[in-house]
């Protein structure tokens, strides 16, 4: 693996890993209050689109976390709109 894969790799799993907690806390404490929708929204479509990205260019790393995140980012999305 070259440096630029290793930090890609890693910003990848940084940016992943990052959703987790934020998950985590709203189903537990089922509070979204404080949570922008419209941001929510936004970062899907974003995560979406790297993801497609990710896929068009055959790159595993975008491809994987980019894949969880936007799951992570639904489960939020979706937990913000039962728990408004």
């Amino acid at each position: 693996m070259d440096w630029i894969t290793l930090i890609g790799s890693v910003a990848a799993v940084c940016t992943t890993v990052a959703f987790f907690p934020q998950v985590m806390k709203i189903i537990k404490t089922k509070q979204t209050k404080d949570i922008a929708l419209g941001m929510y929204a936004i970062m899907i479509v974003g995560i979406g689109l790297w993801l497609l990205y990710g896929i068009l260019l055959h790159k595993w790393p975008i491809i994987i976390a980019n894949a969880i995140t936007f799951v992570l980012a639904v489960v939020i999305l979706i937990y913000k709109l039962i728990y408004k």
